[in-house]
């Protein structure tokens, strides 16, 4: 009795032992992702439409709290993007702030170039606008298509410490292009920014804090 069922049941532990091998092994477990970097939108509120911005509070945590000061004291309201530098078509810049009204200008922020922050001077890019290092306040500048070229780089020659990008457009885009589209003066405007000024210029009528 036992030899007739001996190879049936040699044929159920050989299955058994074929089902075992075939078992999926568990999945891997989830890569650990490390937390997005702190930041803070804040709304423009222009004659065109809205643009909103975020900043990289915890990336260049002095560059924002420099711009989040005017924001807080606003001090952007009723204001002007009054520079549109086109470069090429989708390629160039607009420049806003007080325009260096001495009465309502907070002491220059400290420089943090992009070497340091990590970030750049890429479509959508906000940057402060600045003469030497360590000479910005209150006026900057919305980068329009691919200006990495304004990111600092130390393997050159001078002043190679670039602009300060702190945040970028993350709605308002098409607003931002449509100021750059705006008519520029011929004539107005000093050295390199001569035929660079809009006419007129676009008002910024609030900057607020997102909630």
């Amino acid at each position: 009795m036992f030899r007739r069922f001996a190879p049936l049941a040699l044929f159920f532990s050989c299955l058994g032992a074929a089902a075992a091998q075939t078992v999926a092994p568990p999945p891997p477990a989830p890569a650990i992702q490390a937390p997005k970097p702190a930041t803070v939108r804040v709304v423009l509120t222009t004659s065109e439409g809205p643009i909103t911005l975020e900043l990289e509070k915890e990336r260049a945590p002095a560059t924002t709290a420099n711009f989040l000061r005017y924001v807080d004291a606003k001090r952007f309201d009723n204001t002007v993007f009054y520079r549109a530098m086109k470069l090429a078509p989708g390629f160039g810049l607009i420049q806003g702030g007080l325009s260096n009204d001495p009465k309502r200008l907070f002491p220059p922020v400290v420089h943090e170039p992009t070497t340091q922050t990590h970030l750049s001077n890429t479509d959508g890019a906000i940057a402060m606008a600045r003469d030497k290092p360590g000479t910005a306040t209150a006026d900057f500048f919305i980068a329009i298509g691919d200006l990495s070229s304004l990111d600092a780089q130390p393997g050159q020659p001078g002043d190679n410490l670039g602009f300060a990008a702190f945040g970028h457009v993350v709605d308002g885009m098409d607003v931002v292009r449509r100021i750059e589209e705006s008519p520029t003066s011929p004539t107005a405007g000093e050295a390199a920014m001569k035929g660079q000024m809009l006419a007129p210029p676009i008002r910024i009528l609030t900057a607020r804090r997102v909630p």
